[in-house]
């Protein structure tokens, strides 16, 4: 799919990754759209894909950056510590295809 511009692609990745990952806690499934994470996801990550810089290293440490809150907010926990290893594959394999059709 040909994209227009930054906006459209950054939404499009948004609701792919808001879609398709989710946070396991308990084993209990957090879709990354209902948690309000995939727009703040799928903005960190543009610039990487749009400049081609794609990078599994990289991918972790942005998501070890971002915080989300438990308890109300009495404790945060990266986002790396809440996503399964298959969700992280997922991602991955979203990223790489809309670096492709960048």
């Amino acid at each position: 799919m040909a994209y227009s511009n930054s906006t459209e692609v950054i939404e499009a990745l948004a609701a792919e990754i808001g879609d398709r990952l989710y946070l396991d806690v308990a084993k209990w499934h957090l879709r990354l759209d209902d948690a309000h994470l995939h727009k703040t996801l799928a903005d960190k990550f543009y610039p990487m894909l749009a400049d081609n810089g794609l990078s599994e290293n990289e991918v972790v440490k942005i998501l070890q950056a971002i915080p989300v809150p438990i308890g109300g907010g009495k404790r945060e926990i990266p986002l790396t510590d809440l996503l399964p290893s298959q969700c992280l594959r997922e991602l991955m394999d979203i990223l790489e295809e809309f670096q492709r059709e960048l």
